[in-house]
């Protein structure tokens, strides 16, 4: 069966039985998938119905939303399966001591967190504890039950951020074996897009990963994975705390990646942890503080990187999306980047300069990579940035300082942030006091532009 238009191929891998699919669960039995005809929908903006294409009679589809921000804790197989037999005994793989199962990578440890599988738990019963694959709810890591939990909770396509590779893959950056982490990247990239996304064409935008510590490697695999029908690739908040450099870097480090980028229409998808690190008020502070603060201090500074840095001057098709990162902080941000400009734009425009605080010495740098007497913070944002939120009242509330065009919602399926199973009737509590063409920009609109997707038809039960 070929690419259906206006989705993504169907699996390759599923072995077929009829007009059925099987899914192996982690140590378990097979899972049949009964497939669900999807037919194809225009996904022109506005997605509307209505008589006689008459302007003042459009009536938006309300009733889904488009997630661009939820998680699949990857089955087993995914790595075994694909990656060389020389490689199999150190490849990701998921082990037991008879107490509990862990991945091992390289012969390093690493468990699942429980509050990142908490999905049909209450929240008496969440806990931070490592968990088990036979302790979590199937649509974890099945995608036919990830549909139908997507089905009850009104979410009509979703975008996955990996777990085991973590949020932009840097367990493979940070590995020993180069060689067998590329393969392990081009693995996990291939079981997103024909298997997790193959399995319900229409339902699941393929987010993908590459190899950071290589841009033309990296630049490869993106040209690979968009001719595959890859949308988005996921890259690091602050990819100078993985020890790489940053965006602003002088020697145009990343300029393959972003040139790959700008020439397929991959988006860059930046999680929140995706740098490996949060920031902390003190050592002895509770988990619960480091939890509400660390949204918005990485993610703010992240978006202030992007917009002093040359990238969206260079490539101007570049598009990001900062996805978890909560949309309640920017507004202020925007208007800090602003008055800095406005106040200090006249000496930064002669060389960049930092003063070291305890001395009061001033170190004189390299001249700014973008002019501040030009610079247009609000352009940027609007031309280039997109803010992702699941529950953000307060960045609502401001939503004319952001733009209605600029803004996505996300259920973060299955960690314990989502709001699943009532996504869609808590977005409309939030967007309650917005038009319906405002709501559906947000509900789902403005992820099928940017990540040019079509979803499936379904009806809503």
């Amino acid at each position: 069966m070929g690419p259906e238009k206006g989705g993504l191929r169907p699996s390759n891998r599923p072995e077929s039985i009829g007009t059925r699919r099987l899914f192996i669960k982690p140590g378990g039995s097979p899972i049949e998938h009964i497939p669900i005809t999807f037919s194809r929908i225009t996904g022109q903006p506005p997605a509307w119905k209505g008589h006689d294409h008459m302007e003042d009679q459009k009536e938006y589809e309300l009733d889904w939303l488009v997630s661009i921000d939820d998680h699949v804790l990857e089955p087993a197989h995914v790595w075994q399966d694909r990656i060389p037999a020389k490689y199999k005994d150190i490849a990701p793989r998921i082990v037991s001591d008879g107490k509990t199962e862990f991945w091992q990578y390289e012969g390093k440890r690493i468990d699942t967190a429980g509050l990142a599988a908490v999905a049909g738990k209450t929240r008496e019963e969440f806990s931070p504890d490592p968990v088990s694959y036979s302790d979590m709810r199937l649509g974890c890591y099945d995608p036919v039950a990830r549909v139908a939990d997507m089905d009850r909770a009104g979410i009509l396509a979703s975008m996955c951020f990996p777990s085991f590779p973590r949020f932009c893959g840097q367990v493979f950056t940070e590995a020993k074996d180069r060689d067998l982490g590329l393969l392990c990247i081009q693995a996990y990239n291939d079981w997103m897009i024909d298997e997790w996304c193959g399995s319900a064409p229409g339902r699941f935008i393929p987010l993908v990963i590459m190899p950071l510590w290589d841009p033309k490697l990296a630049a490869k695999e993106i040209e690979r994975c968009a001719a595959k029908g890859a949308r988005a690739v996921a890259f690091s908040e602050n990819p100078v705390r993985l020890g790489l450099p940053s965006v602003h870097d002088k020697d145009r480090y990343w300029d393959p990646v972003w040139s790959a980028c700008h020439d397929t229409d991959i988006v860059v998808c930046m999680h929140q942890g995706s740098s490996s690190f949060r920031m902390h008020t003190a050592p002895d502070a509770p988990g619960l503080v480091t939890m509400a603060w660390g949204i918005g201090t990485m993610m703010s500074g992240a978006l202030l990187d992007w917009l002093f840095s040359p990238v969206f001057h260079r490539f101007p098709n570049v598009k990001i999306a900062l996805s978890e990162g909560g949309i309640g902080w920017m507004p202020y941000f925007l208007e800090r980047a602003e008055q800095i400009l406005d106040k200090q734009r006249f000496w930064a425009a002669k060389g960049d300069r930092k003063t070291n605080y305890e001395t009061g010495e001033v170190v004189s740098g390299d001249a700014m990579q973008v002019d501040p007497m030009t610079l247009d913070i609000r352009k940027l944002f609007k031309d280039h940035v997109f803010g992702c939120f699941i529950d953000d009242v307060a960045g609502l509330k401001h939503l004319d300082v952001l733009g209605t065009d600029n803004v996505m919602i996300e259920t973060d399926y299955p960690h314990s942030d989502s709001t699943w199973p009532n996504s869609i009737e808590y977005a409309h509590k939030q967007l309650a006091a917005f038009d319906d063409e405002t709501k559906w920009k947000i509900l789902r609109g403005n992820a099928e532009r940017l990540f040019r997707f079509t979803p499936a038809t379904v009806a809503r039960s």
